[in-house]
Formats: structure tokens, C-alpha cells, sequence
């Protein structure tokens, strides 16, 4: 878990983004399922190939500018609910929702409210990380223990 350290450890440093961690943490241990998709969509061995996977999808969806938004340093550009089911996919976000015991438009509009200011928060430095940001596990991980903390 060296590379979530060291995300960890580098917005240690910026209290203005560790308590906006906090508080986005918080947001998601309200619904686990939803902590569980956003690990699985962001691990390295999610179906979308972890953060730099669903930078590409994206990318290929027209929406390259709005998730870029998201991993530098400015202001976050938002996303709807309908946009984030296009880009990933009916089928792919039906079959989250399916593993995770959700519904699939609920996920969407949940997805899409906290995926901005999660990626926001995992590239600190506005740089997406070369190893990506670890397995979905270790991601739930973190996340847990900042509940916890």
C-alpha cells in the first residue's frame, strides 16, 4: 500500500484537502455499496482499469476535459448522472449496481456526485499516479480507515 501512503502522506500536508477528504469519506460511509463501487471503479484491478482506465473511457466518451478537470489542479468540472452511465457504459454501471445490490440510476446520480471530488482528492498534485492508485481492496482500505479516524 506504499503508493496510498504516499497519497496519504502528500495531502497531509494540505489541511484544506485532507478535510475535504474527511468530509468526502464521510459522504461515502453513508452508503458502503457506494464506497465499494468507487474502489472497484478506481482500483488497479477494476474492469476499467483503475483510474487511468476510466481516464481513457472518458476520453473516448468526449468527456476527456471534464475528468481532467477532476485530476489537476483547478475547479471540478460536474457530471450528470446520464453522462457518467454514457461514458462508462448501461451495461457496465447494470452490472455494478447488480454486485453491489443497488439501482442502476441511483448509482449513477450517487456516482456522480462524489466521483469529481474523489479523483480530486487521490491526485493531489493535479498528476494521475504512474502504478495508478492500487488494488480496489487496498482502496477500500484507506477509505475505511479514514472513516475510522
Amino acid at each position: 500500500m506504499g503508493l496510498l501512503d504516499s497519497v496519504m502522506g502528500a495531502m497531509g500536508g494540505q489541511a484544506e484537502v485532507g478535510e475535504g477528504l474527511q468530509g468526502l469519506v464521510g459522504m461515502l460511509g453513508n452508503s458502503p455499496q457506494l464506497m465499494q463501487v468507487a474502489s472497484s471503479l478506481l482500483g488497479n484491478d477494476g474492469a476499467h482499469g483503475g483510474l487511468q482506465g476510466l481516464i481513457e473511457k472518458f476520453q473516448q466518451g468526449g468527456l476527456g476535459d471534464v475528468v481532467a478537470s477532476w485530476v489537476g489542479t483547478g475547479a471540478n468540472q460536474p457530471i450528470s448522472g446520464d453522462q457518467l452511465s454514457g461514458v462508462l457504459g448501461t451495461d457496465a454501471l447494470s452490472g455494478l449496481a447488480a454486485k453491489f445490490g443497488v439501482n442502476p440510476n441511483e448509482l449513477a446520480g450517487q456516482l456522480s456526485s462524489v466521483l469529481p471530488d474523489l479523483v480530486d482528492k487521490l491526485t493531489p498534485n493535479g498528476h494521475v499516479p504512474a502504478a495508478g492508485l492500487g488494488e480496489g481492496g487496498d482502496l477500500m482500505g484507506m477509505l475505511g480507515g479514514l472513516l475510522k479516524g
